[in-house]
């Protein structure tokens, strides 16, 4: 089973939930920029949940899938469509061999996952198949995908005859994802964040504003980073820094004064003052706004940021025993 790429759209990679186990030895971890989507995505379609799915940003490809398949939309809505049928997303959905999946304005968020019953069949590298561009490792021969490029289907562990018996054109099925697994993407976002080691050497002014002020998200951003603009932070005296761990949401503050928000493609260690992290359950909403976006930081503790990640991983574990009593696994 396979799915031809008529056209690339702006940047469409493949990607699971990352390269685990192996930022100590320098390798990134990459991997989805809004792991939320691409897992809720491929449990409805009957997938695991680090399955690897493709990720498209902003402006959305043409993909012609050659045999029938079964596939869910979930994240930014790119307004997808498959032969002049308008996809919902979050639900899964029948689509015939021939049929094209093409997208158009971007309404909400700026990146959708299309996620493939059986998965996307990519060579595994380190334990995962998502796709690091700068080091062109990963993903479909280590680079986003081109026009004329023909990806893998894998088999399917569960069987959707029960849902999709008899269906000859697109179907969609009548359930999916819940809102509060589809959180509601804004292009002004706000945040949750603990502080970060380096947030007392920072001006009184320049936290005032940390907290009040909205950052604007600008075109320079990417899966590496965003960066923001608008609210010049500074600190009280220079401080001079050895390089030491970041993560996913590190929010670092170089000379100038801009914050970076350091997102999937980060590096693994950094010499700028730390002034914040995102809490992890927030990192999907980052990730999801447009070049152009204001977000806005608030203040949780530490304790309360690690409750929102438990009953955010709870949330997804009890959807995943609902979809698997919806899907009958192949033998």
């Amino acid at each position: 089973m396979t799915i031809r790429v008529l056209s690339p759209g702006l940047l469409t990679t493949v990607q699971d939930l990352g390269r685990v186990g192996y930022q100590k030895f320098g390798v990134l971890a990459s991997g989805a920029m809004d792991t939320m989507a691409l897992t809720v995505a491929n449990l409805l379609a009957g997938n695991e949940e680090d399955a690897a799915a493709i990720e498209i940003t902003l402006l959305g490809p043409q993909l012609m899938f050659e045999q029938d398949t079964v596939v869910v939309i979930a994240g930014g809505n790119l307004s997808p469509v498959v032969d002049g049928v308008a996809i919902p997303l979050g639900r899964p959905v029948y689509i015939p061999a021939g049929s094209r999946l093409t997208f158009g304005k971007a309404v909400s968020g700026c990146r959708t996952y299309v996620a493939v019953a059986g998965g996307i069949q990519v060579p595994d590298i380190m334990g995962s198949r998502s796709t690091y561009l700068r080091a062109g490792i990963g993903g479909f021969h280590g680079r986003a995908l081109q026009a004329g490029d023909v990806l893998e289907i894998g088999v399917a562990t569960r069987s959707w005859n029960v849902h999709f018996k008899n269906i000859t054109k697109v179907g969609v099925l009548p359930w999916g994802a819940s809102h509060e697994l589809q959180p509601i993407y804004r292009d002004h976002a706000v945040l949750r964040v603990v502080r970060g080691p380096e947030y007392d050497f920072f001006t009184e002014k320049s936290k005032q504003m940390f907290w009040e002020k909205p950052f604007r998200v600008t075109p320079h951003s990417d899966r590496m980073g965003y960066r923001l603009a608008d609210v010049p932070l500074s600190l009280t005296d220079p401080l001079e820094m050895v390089s030491a761990a970041v993560a996913l949401g590190t929010i670092q503050v170089p000379p100038e004064g801009n914050p970076i928000v350091l997102l999937a493609d980060r590096q693994t260690a950094g010499g700028y003052p730390r002034i914040a992290h995102i809490i992890r359950a927030d990192v999907p909403l980052i990730a999801q706004v447009k070049p152009g976006g204001l977000v806005h930081f608030t203040e949780v503790s530490l304790e309360e940021a690690q409750e929102l990640y438990i009953q955010q991983e709870y949330s997804i574990q009890q959807f995943k025993q609902g979809i698997a009593g919806k899907l009958v696994r192949r033998d």
